[in-house]
């Protein structure tokens, strides 16, 4: 699995690189691994501008500027907030595109509507509607970050090709 993240983004390198994009991470929780992986690629700083770990609902309201209402409405771990994420983080970066992870890693916090392994992931290029994608990673923690942090790469590669295309 280490080795498919690295390379893939060695991959998203390539892909920001060659298209002259910057990128903003919003994660929850995956707390900082998809940043740590994207800065195992050296020059990583020409194309990342920053993330923001955002575990808490308070951090997630205070750092990316998700609507209370909306937490309470849904829950974290949901399509709208994942959305007010990526929309948040791009808001207060200088990126022009952005991935914003959250989930429920477990092994506790689960429940029948929102199991452990749920994760939503958004990306979005400035000036495009965010694309929201989730799913249900099965495993252990490390396994279910680790999974998150594989979708979350793919999906930046695939948003970059098709915002340029």
């Amino acid at each position: 699995m280490e080795d498919r993240i690295s390379a893939l983004a060695q991959e998203l390198g390539e892909a920001c690189a060659l298209r002259r994009r910057k990128l903003v991470l919003a994660e929850s929780c995956t707390g900082g691994g998809l940043g740590e992986a994207i800065t195992r690629v050296p020059g990583s700083s020409e194309w990342l501008d920053r993330g923001f770990i955002t575990y808490s609902n308070e951090a997630k309201i205070e750092l990316l500027g998700v609507d209370e209402d909306t937490l309470l409405i849904h829950g974290a771990v949901s399509e709208p907030v994942a959305r007010e994420m990526v929309l948040g983080a791009l808001r207060w970066s200088r990126a022009d595109t952005g991935v914003a992870i959250t989930g429920i890693a477990g092994p506790g916090g689960g429940r029948p509507d929102k199991p452990v392994g749920l994760v939503f992931i958004a990306w979005c290029v400035r000036g495009e509607a965010a694309r929201i994608n989730h799913q249900v990673f099965e495993g252990t923690r490390e396994m279910i970050r680790r999974q998150a942090i594989e979708a979350a790469l793919k999906g930046l590669i695939q948003a970059l090709r098709q915002a340029s295309a």
